[in-house]
């Protein structure tokens, strides 16, 4: 799976690591569902962070098609509001 965080590229993310993505994912809806800025932030920070610690960041010079796209380290909640649909961020989450 490749998987984009906005602004700073691709890595490659083998399939079965996305379960362990989906508990911060999940919380992530749920500080959004609430309007919880600070915890937002937080934890959109530690998914990026574990996306960047089980992905292996591709060449800047490879374009993949990418099978999920993360928002920015500094997207605000609004912003990621419009990019999720009922699903969550990871696919399968929720």
């Amino acid at each position: 799976m490749i998987v984009r965080i906005m602004g700073e590229g691709q890595l490659k993310l083998a399939d079965g690591r996305l379960t362990q993505l989906n508990e911060l994912d999940d919380e992530l809806l749920a500080e959004m569902e609430n309007g919880d800025g600070p915890g937002f932030r937080a934890t959109l920070q530690a998914l990026l962070a574990k996306v960047r610690e089980l992905g292996e960041p591709l060449p800047d010079d490879t374009l993949e098609p990418s099978d999920l796209i993360l928002p920015s380290p500094d997207a605000t909640l609004e912003e990621v509001r419009e990019l999720l649909s009922d699903d969550g961020l990871i696919p399968g989450s929720a």
